[in-house]
């Protein structure tokens, strides 16, 4: 078998710092500068706001700027060079189409009127249909910069929705699984609620007992993820939503794993009242650094008077306007909404992309695409389930997650193991998440992966843990061949060197 391996960079010896880019201040000498101005440039600066001293910046010449910052870029591991296995990332390659096409869009002004933006909201509003076709449900709302933001729009929009009834102030709990993702509490508690966390059973799966013991007046809705976080399909969906709204409760799906679903399953069809769709993530704008991110929310018809305001309108003639078809910087009666959430049509560029991706693909290669993706993860674990252990050996669904409890106890964690993949050219998996599972491991490796990527990624998986039966010292030193080699973490957290000081 033909292995897929970046070329390491060399090995310097002793000295790793050779290997490295040296800092800007390193760099520079007194004198220096990549362009002169002229000092009566300040004049037009009052005196009381002109600096006394100078700036203790870097002098360099331009060439030295733009070489460092290009050999930095150099270090960089993007989705344009490699695989990103992170479970529950969904982080697929993006199409240089969809770049092209959000480029189309940048020149616009956010508050430009909408009679001169038509365009661009005939595309959200085609947008809005498309995501409410796909997930089963009536209303969206493209505001919502992320998932975690996404997911305080509806809890808000849970709590009005419970004030309109005159429940408010009893409902004051929000069920969360224990595999959930980390922001579904968080956000949860931001809005004021208290959590309840319920089990998962012995097939990974919501535990329907403990759930309706935990079901009561108090409870305003229930968060979960499906497939969940260890990537299997929650199998009494319809009785665990079914339950909850025979409390009174709301349930929330987190859409983030709607990439496995595409094509199959509705989460409207399933008894969810709303669900957000990470588009960043299933259709495919890369967010690694924190950015940027789309987390539009769709919604039933129950929750529709409190979503986030301005709507788009479509009028009979074909044109379309906010639904106060007013000027833009004329203020929006609210009602029964919540408000907005951020800025009109959300983080635009990101959507623009979605839109692109979706129409590219049209209905049937959506559906392909979520097939691949269940394809290609059950691919992988059939090549690395021998020498790991299966966190719930069912059939999973776009993801799965390994334990290296196994090769913990032969004495190399899941973190020596993550950090050995450095060395074999890959990204390392999410690890210790979902944290049910002991030296978790969860593998994504997405539809946009081909055999030959998967098959090395495998190999790669399979050396690390033969080594680590052979000589787990070694795994437990990677990574070897990387700018910077094994930190000591334990130095890093006690003593963490945060700025860059000069030599005395």
């Amino acid at each position: 078998m033909t292995t897929l391996r970046r070329q390491p960079i060399p090995d310097v010896g002793a000295s790793q710092t050779k290997a490295l880019e040296p800092l800007l201040f390193e760099l520079a000498r007194p004198g220096r500068a990549g362009r002169h101005v002229r000092d009566e440039g300040t004049a037009d600066i009052p005196t009381q706001f002109r600096r006394t001293a100078p700036l203790e910046l870097p002098e360099l010449t331009e060439p030295q700027v733009v070489r460092h910052y290009t050999h930095l870029a150099q270090l960089n591991y993007a989705v344009d060079t490699g695989m990103y296995p992170l479970g529950s990332c969904t982080m697929k390659y993006n199409p240089k189409i969809n770049d092209r096409t959000a480029s189309l869009f940048a020149d616009l002004h956010p508050r430009q009127s909408y009679q001169t933006t038509q365009g661009v909201l005939a595309l959200a509003y085609e947008l809005e249909q498309m995501l409410a076709k796909i997930t089963g449900m009536d209303f969206v709302t493209l505001q919502p910069a992320a998932g975690a933001q996404s997911e305080l729009t509806a809890l808000l929009m849970f709590k009005a929705y419970h004030a309109k009834r005159g429940e408010a102030a009893q409902r004051r709990r929000v069920i969360v699984p224990d595999s959930a993702h980390g922001t579904n509490p968080a956000s949860a508690a931001m809005c004021g609620y208290q959590v309840t966390t319920v089990r998962s059973d012995a097939r990974g799966n919501v535990d329907l007992e403990a759930l309706k013991g935990t079901l009561g007046p108090d409870v305003a809705g229930f968060m979960l993820t499906n497939p969940n976080t260890l990537g299997l399909f929650e199998e009494r969906v319809r009785e665990v939503c079914a339950a909850v709204h025979d409390a009174g409760g709301l349930v929330y799906g987190d859409g983030a794993n709607m990439n496995a679903l595409l094509g199959v399953a509705r989460p409207g069809d399933l008894g969810f009242d709303c669900v957000h769709i990470n588009v960043h993530k299933t259709f495919s704008t890369p967010h690694g650094a924190g950015g940027p991110g789309a987390g539009p929310l769709c919604v039933k018809a129950l929750l529709r008077p409190f979503l986030p305001k301005p709507w788009i309108v479509r009028e009979a003639d074909g044109t379309y306007h906010y639904d106060t078809a007013r000027e833009d910087r004329d203020p929006e009666p609210v009602g029964d909404s919540i408000g907005s959430i951020k800025q009109r049509l959300g983080n635009f560029g990101v959507l623009v992309r979605a839109y692109t991706y979706m129409k590219t693909l049209g209905e049937d290669g959506l559906a392909e695409t979520g097939r691949d993706a269940v394809l290609a993860a059950n691919y992988l674990l059939a090549l690395v389930r021998d020498r790991y252990d299966v966190a719930y050996d069912r059939t999973p669904m776009h993801e799965f997650v390994l334990s290296a409890a196994k090769q913990k106890k032969q004495g190399a964690s899941a973190l020596d193991i993550a950090k050995a993949l450095l060395d074999e050219g890959f990204h390392s998996p999410t690890v210790y998440f979902p944290l049910i599972v002991p030296e978790a491991l969860m593998v994504e490796p997405t539809e946009t992966e081909p055999k030959e990527t998967l098959d090395a990624f495998a190999a790669a998986l399979v050396r690390i843990a033969d080594q680590v039966a052979r000589d787990p010292a070694a795994v437990r030193d990677a990574p070897k061949n990387t700018p910077l080699r094994h930190l000591d973490e334990v130095g890093a957290a006690r003593r963490p060197v945060l700025r860059w000081q000069r030599p005395t």
